[in-house]
């Protein structure tokens, strides 16, 4: 009896708080999409494609919005943290591939998260060249882990302020682009003009080289499942959130594409590290554009430390996971009693993000040649890429698995959704027989007199109605302390007068429906 007393604090103290609501994690998806990704890559796209570079991103969002999908309906299915680790480990249950995607998530989210602290010390150094790079990177990183140490509501409302801030920057572009339009000074046939003379010799395959740019600059959307087993209602609220977020980002990325092109010859943003910065200092607003690029520079800081801040959330997460299910050690699954946040994952992840930095920069003094930024971006992509297609393919499995589950024996069901189910898990609530989802969230006192009745039920003749079967959702069956159980058809008949005799109930105050 002590035991079961004890258990409750047990789990409680294993759990996450879950506090983000269906707006907040709407804005925690679109800041994570915007990132930086369009501040940096809208050049490289333009340079592939031309004029018509704006085609690419919404092909781009297109091809992101179909994983996009896929992660919606596996959050849904799979409301826990660990997001396509999990997702791999409940489709395939081979641990060893389970162990092989959470390194390379890790190891991607961690390439990232050095790459964005490295550019975020570059635009540092444009505002105050004082402190060393390296340093600058350091305490960059330890702060947003201290950040996501004091909760994750403080994460996300601080994640909220930072997409404001970063959404106004592109909506000053696009106000640029208007007001160039409403002078008369457009040229709309730049928007349909493919550049074949570059290094690619097809328009399709320009085109295809600018979905690959775009595709990257619309990751981040796979950040966002980590934190489903901190948000409010998961059900509701990620298809909306997610689904919603990466459609608003893509109209975005469409809309200042379009104003770029329109307002900056296609040489000139190809040309440029930042191609946003050409549109503001073109001169379009009466505004001065020293002041306009020291804006810029303090936004596009703003979006890095958003993104930067979205990856530090999860890679704890990640390991808080896959420590549930016995991928990784399990020192991993601590949560502070406090702060709620996973604490130990957090400081690892941290510190290998940091030893990341001092290796780089070290290599990089050394003579080494390499670009610290673009390796870790390449082994972002290479290993992003390798996991979006294995969770689009998880989604036919696991919806095999689903069909699997419903095909199983009520009682065997039953055993399973009723006990060990994890926080958040949809369990049989979600699935199309209320009546057995009443019967498992019903304590155990209830069920035993469901069995008994059925049994009951059995040794009087009554033929009770295959658990697969189609057949009405009250499944025909009536026990109750008021009335003899009978049998009626999913006709509706009345019963017959040759029915069984009444079977006496076990207890005068004892009820149960079916």
């Amino acid at each position: 009896m002590a035991d079961t007393a004890t258990t409750p604090d047990l789990d409680d103290d294993s759990e996450l708080k879950r506090s983000i609501t269906g707006r907040l994690l709407f804005f925690y998806t679109l800041g994570d999409v915007l990132g930086s990704g369009i501040y940096v890559l809208i050049g490289l796209v333009a340079a592939a494609v031309g004029g018509a570079f704006w085609i690419a991103f919404a092909l781009g969002v297109t091809v992101a919005a179909i994983t996009g999908a896929a992660y919606a309906e596996l959050v849904t299915k799979y409301p826990r943290a660990a997001g396509a680790s999990l997702y791999v480990n409940k489709a395939f249950g081979n641990r060893a591939l389970t162990f092989l995607i959470t390194v390379s998530f890790l190891a991607a989210s961690m390439a990232a998260s050095g790459s964005l602290a490295t550019g975020f010390a570059s635009y540092f150094a444009e505002l105050w060249a004082g402190p060393p790079a390296l340093l600058v990177s350091l305490v960059f990183v330890a702060i947003l882990v201290v950040v996501n140490y004091i909760g994750i509501t403080e994460s996300v409302v601080i994640n909220m302020l930072m997409t404001f801030v970063e959404a106004a920057g592109l909506v000053i572009v696009m106000v640029i682009g208007i007001v160039y339009v409403a002078q008369g000074n457009a040229d709309f046939g730049v928007l349909t003009h493919i550049d074949t003379g570059g290094d690619y010799s097809s328009p399709a395959l320009a085109v295809l080289a600018g979905i690959s740019f775009s595709f990257f600059a619309m990751t981040g959307f796979e950040n966002t499942v980590n934190v489903a087993e901190e948000t409010i209602e998961p059900y509701k609220a990620f298809p909306r959130s997610l689904v919603g977020g990466m459609l608003v980002a893509g109209l975005v990325y469409v809309l200042v594409s379009m104003a770029a092109a329109l307002t900056v010859p296609t040489d000139t943003l190809a040309s440029s590290d930042a191609a946003l910065l050409e549109v503001v200092k073109a001169g379009i607003l009466p505004l001065s554009t020293d002041l306009m690029a020291t804006l810029f520079s303090i936004i596009a800081l703003v979006a890095i430390t958003n993104t930067t801040l979205v990856t530090i959330v999860t890679q704890p997460r990640i390991l808080y996971g896959m420590a549930r299910e016995d991928v990784v050690p399990g020192i991993f699954a601590k949560i502070h009693p406090v702060r709620r946040s996973p604490w130990v994952g957090l400081i690892f992840s941290g510190a290998v993000v940091g030893l990341l930095l001092v290796i780089g920069t070290l290599v990089t003094e050394a003579g080494g040649g390499i670009d610290l930024v673009g390796r870790l971006a390449t082994v972002t992509v290479v290993l992003l890429l390798a996991i979006y297609a294995l969770v689009i393919r998880v989604v036919p499995a696991a919806a095999r698995a689903g069909r699997a589950r419903r095909d199983l024996p009520r009682q065997h069901r039953a055993a399973r959704g009723g006990a060990g189910r994890q926080p958040g898990d949809p369990g049989l609530h979600r699935l199309r027989r209320p009546a057995l989802a009443a019967v498992v969230r019903r304590p155990a006192g209830h069920r035993r007199r469901a069995v008994r009745c059925r049994e009951a039920l059995r040794e009087h003749g009554h033929r009770l109605p295959h658990p697969g079967s189609r057949r009405r959702r009250d499944g025909g069956l009536t026990c109750t302390s008021s009335s003899p159980p009978t049998a009626r058809s999913s006709r509706s008949q009345p019963p017959s007068s040759s029915s069984p005799s009444p079977i006496p109930p076990r207890s005068p105050t004892s009820r149960w429906s079916r």
